[in-house]
Order: structure tokens, then sequence, then C-alpha cells
């Protein structure tokens, strides 16, 4: 067995050893876990059968006629060993990143107790209008700063050495957000200005990984083709590129949740303890990231940067406003324009690839709404739980039902729905799922709104518990709200990422990334606006209000953007292969 093979193993079992002790004593959790653990561990071992597939004589694959894609099933092609790091990052970074931000609300909006372990813990006192700005604030920053960090990568670092340097910068706001949560620092009133310190270091940093991290675990796969196999019982199947990016994020998002999963146990410190154990963990944690990332160097694909790549963009968008897309082709140049197709610098692929991307990013456009729902599960349901009873559990524990259903749900997804839907020949692209996605959110959300509505129906404070305690209901109620949009993110989320990646030109993976990110930046913006009604009675009409939003949204999406499907394989065929991009740009692998 390979060192890889056993070290995914071992975070296998390490994995299923934590959800032991969250399950039960026995960590008994059921079927659906057991279906979980028997999927993670599937494709943990399946690097151990993979082959140099790259090093293959591609001449004697047989590409799929229009007939057998009608009639054959498409399944995913193996996934890379190199992809397995990169998720190892990514499961280091999002517990570090899920780890601060889950005790955010309760350290900004409630006052430091006399002692712990405390019933309701805090250090600031600000309430909540104050802890939902702030967090949606955090959320907006982290989304914006992938764009810097995105054209750093694509022109002049690679992503490599800007996910390095900027997991650096990141340690060094954790560190400041550490010290500051200790009680002399509490007591000292250094709090507050060390935690806004902390929040802009922190989503700098975490903005130059998340925009570059999500293109170099999809970039370790390189097959642009599908093709024909034949597998057991002498059926033949498409092995395409789609199935295959939608397995690798499917399992990055996995990771993802993993690691929010994991970080329960900050919530739990910070009830326990104090806020500034709750955040010594993950900076803790953040250190392996670090140390897989220089130690898989050697071993993952690297696309190198093209310092011309965004001059070029703007030329083409620059020319096109005089001769069309179409026309900004080096081959109808030479025939309309030799003079101006002598200083041109791209070629007919580039100018192809522009034209997808101009049609994703107006997918993009519809995701801000999206994200006004998911991030009411980090801020205002958080704040919502706080006035049910939960008995000894803390209330913003509850918002780990999201990632615990999907690390349950994705490997079921990936491995019976996704799989059954091919089988029988039915098509579920990008545009159909992300309309689905939209749907759930919208069901989490009219969800919310009937729950409040309950919450302000019932004893002893009705219409105004967060100044006053906790009303006779059952926090349990809640955890529908978090199942359904970890649905809608297995359908939205995961397909947006996957869609941003395929459809974006060879050298602007991150750039076009970190657009679909930016979408979340502005779901924030969204939130913004809705503060002033982040407060009781106020807050049944505002989740009424996003659902409705979110409801119109969704039909609309799929009219105007469901023929994208038709020409999803099509598009996706745009490429270069990787031994052409390394020639055409003389590339040199980053050092750092």
């Amino acid at each position: 067995m390979s060192v890889l093979a056993k070290e995914s193993t071992t975070i296998i079992f390490y994995t299923r050893y934590r959800f032991g002790s969250i399950c039960g004593k026995n960590g008994k959790c059921g079927i659906p876990a057991l279906l979980f653990f028997r999927w993670a561990k599937d494709i943990a071992m399946s690097v151990e059968k993979e082959k140099d597939v790259y090093v293959e004589d591609e001449i004697d694959r047989i590409e799929p006629t229009p007939e057998d894609w009608k009639t054959l099933r498409e399944v995913p092609d193996t996934i890379p060993r190199p992809a397995f790091l990169v998720i190892l990052i990514e499961f280091c970074e999002r517990f570090t990143y899920y780890g601060l931000t889950g005790p955010f609300q309760n350290y900004i909006q409630n006052a430091n107790p006399p002692s712990y372990p405390a019933e309701l813990p805090g250090a600031m006192g600000k309430g909540q209008q104050t802890a939902t700005a702030l967090t949606t604030f955090f959320q907006f920053w982290c989304y914006v700063t992938p764009i810097i960090s995105a054209i750093i990568a694509d022109q002049y670092w690679g992503k490599y050495k800007t996910i390095l340097i900027f997991s650096g910068v990141y340690m060094v706001g954790l560190i400041i957000l550490t010290a500051t949560a200790a009680p002399a620092a509490i007591t000292a009133g250094a709090t507050f200005p060390g935690f806004i310190v902390a929040i802009i270091i922190i989503g700098f940093a975490t903005g130059g990984i998340k925009a570059n991290v999500s293109p170099l675990v999809a970039e370790q796969y390189q097959n642009t083709k599908p093709y024909i196999k034949t597998i057991k019982n002498n059926e033949r199947v498409i092995v395409s590129p789609q199935a295959t990016y939608q397995q690798i994020f499917n399992l990055f998002y996995w990771g993802i949740n993993c690691g929010s999963l994991v970080s329960v146990v900050t919530v739990v410190l910070e009830k326990q303890v104090g806020f500034w154990a709750a955040y010594l963990v993950p900076t803790l944690v953040f250190i392996p990231g670090i140390m897989i990332v220089v130690a898989g160097r050697k071993h993952y694909v690297l696309n190198p940067p093209r310092g011309s790549i965004f001059i070029e963009t703007f030329k083409v968008i620059r020319m096109s406003f005089k001769y069309g897309l179409e026309g900004c082709k080096p081959s109808q140049l030479r025939e309309q324009n030799p003079e101006v197709a002598s200083r041109v610098t791209w070629d007919d692929v580039f100018v192809d690839e522009l034209r997808r991307t101009f049609k994703a990013c107006v997918v993009f456009c519809w995701f801000p709404i999206y994200w006004l729902c998911y991030s009411q599960m980090t801020n205002n349901l958080v704040s919502m739980v706080a006035t049910m009873h939960t008995g000894s559990v803390p209330n913003d524990i509850m918002q780990n039902i999201n990632p615990l259903a999907l690390v349950i749900i994705i490997p079921l997804m990936d491995r019976f729905f996704y799989p059954t839907l091919r089988r029988y020949n039915i098509q579920f692209r990008p545009m159909a799922r992300i309309t689905c996605g939209f749907v759930f959110a919208a069901l989490g959300m009219a969800y919310s709104a009937g729950i409040q509505a309950y919450i302000y129906s019932q004893p002893p404070y009705y219409d105004n518990p967060s100044e006053n305690g906790k009303n006779d209901v059952s926090g349990a109620l809640i955890i529908p709200a978090y199942v359904l949009i970890a649905i809608s993110e297995v359908f939205a989320s995961i397909t947006g990422l996957e869609y941003a990646y395929k459809k974006a030109p060879e050298k602007m993976k991150s750039l076009i990334m970190a657009a679909f990110l930016f979408t979340s930046c502005l779901g924030s913006v969204l939130g913004f606006t809705l503060v002033s009604v982040a407060v009781d009675p106020k807050l049944l009409w505002m989740y009424a209000g996003i659902a409705i939003a979110m409801g119109i949204c969704a039909p609309l999406f799929y009219f105007i953007h469901g023929g994208n499907d038709k020409n999803d394989i099509e598009e996706d065929a745009i490429a270069r292969d990787h031994i052409q991009v390394v020639d055409e740009y003389e590339v040199v692998k980053p050092s750092v």
C-alpha cells in the first residue's frame, strides 16, 4: 500500500473516530454513516489502483459518437493522487476557518460571563445587530479578497506560491485573534480592537487560499476528452471529464465539511473553558495544513502564471466592440484585417474560452440571493436558537448540523443518486442542478420563517425573546432548516465551483473562481441591508422575504439559462491539453 493511501485511510478512520464521539458512545450513527464510511474508504483506496494515465497513448482511446451519448452511461475517471493532498490542505484550512467563525456570534453579542463553564458565553457584549453586522462584514471581506489573490496567482506567482505565502499571513491573524481572546485581554478592553485587526488579516489571507485551492485540486486531473471504456460485465461506458470533475468537487466539498464538522470542538471549548481555548485549537490545526503544502510541492500538477493574460483579455474585449468576439479570432483577422492580426498575441481557442466564460459569469449573477439564504445559518439562525431550549447544548453548536448533513448526503449523492440517473441516461446537467439548489434554499428560508412565527407565538416572552430569554420552544425544531440548506449546497454550491472551473480559460482559473466566490460577497452586501430588520419582531418578515425572493429566482433562472445544459459538453471540450499549455507559455515551475 502506498504512503498516500495509508495516510488517506488513517484520516478516514480518524474521522470515523471523531464521528463516533459525536454520534454516541458506541459511535453507532446508523446506515447513512456506514454508507459514508464505505464511500470515503473506497475513494481513499482507489488511489492504489491509479496508473499514470497521463503518459498513456491517447490515440488508442475511442471517442464516443452521438449514438454512444444517447445509449451509454457516463462514469468518472480515476482521481489523481495529488488531488487528495490538496483536499487535506483544504480540510485543515476549513477546520481553522469554521473553528473560528463558529463562536463569533456569541463572542461579539454576549457579555463576558463571571466564570466558566458558562450557560451563554461571550466577551464583548455588543448585541445581536452588531454581531450580525460584523460576521456579515467578515463574510463580505473573505469573498472580496479572492479577486486580489487570483490576479496575483494567475499573472505573477502561480497558485502554489500564492497559497503558501497567504498561509503565513493567515497564521499572523490567528495569533492576534487567540491572544486578544485571553481573559486578561478581555478585562483590559483589548478584545474588540484585536478582533477587528484579526478578522481583516484572516479575511485577506483566506481569500488567497480560497481562490486558488479549488482550481488546484481540479488541475490535478488533466484529461479533457471523453472516451469509451469497457468495464466489468463487458459494459461499455463513457469516461467523461464532466462526471470526473463532479466527483472531484463532491469530494473537495466533503473535505470542507469534514473540517467544518470536526471543528465543533471549538464551540464546546467556548462554553466550557473560554474563547482563548476555542481559538487556540484552530490555530494549532492550521500548522499541519502549511506542512502539507510544503511537503507536496513536487507532486502537484502546477500550471504556471502568464503575465500578459489580463492585458490580452482587455484587448479582446475592447476589440470585440468593433469586430465582435468571433471577429477577434486571429483566423478571422488574417482574412479581414491582416495588419491587426499581425499584432495579436492570442489564438482562436482563447477567444472561444472567453465567450464561454462570459456566459458563466452571467450565471453567477443569480448567486447573491442564494448566498443570502446560506449566510443566515451563521448569524441570525444562531441567534434564533439562543431563544429556544437546547438543554446543555450550546446554541451555536446547532449550525454544525449543516456540515454533518453534508458529510452524509454527499457520499449518498455521489455513490447512488448521480450514478442512478446516469444509468437511466437522465441528464442532470449544471443548470438543472443549480435550479434545484435554489429551490431547496427557498424551502429552508420558508421553514425558518415558520419556526420564527412559532417562537413568537409561545410564552413567556412571545415576540420579544432576544432581550429577555428563551421561549418554550425546543431547539430541535431548527434542524430541518439546516438540512434543507445542506441539500441546496450539494446542488448549487458544489455545482457552482465545478462550473466556474470548467468554463474558465486555462490561464484564468483562479480569477473566474474568485468571480464566483465574489457572489458570496454580494450576498453579504444584501445581508448588510437587512441588519436593521434583524431584530424582534421583524425577523419573521425577513425570513419570509428572503424565501420569496429565492423562490422567484429559481424558476426564472432555469427559464433563462436552462438551455446552457444542451451545450455543456461541447463548451467543456474547448481546451488545450496540459503539454500544449506548458509548451505555449514556456513554463518554469514556481519555486518558493
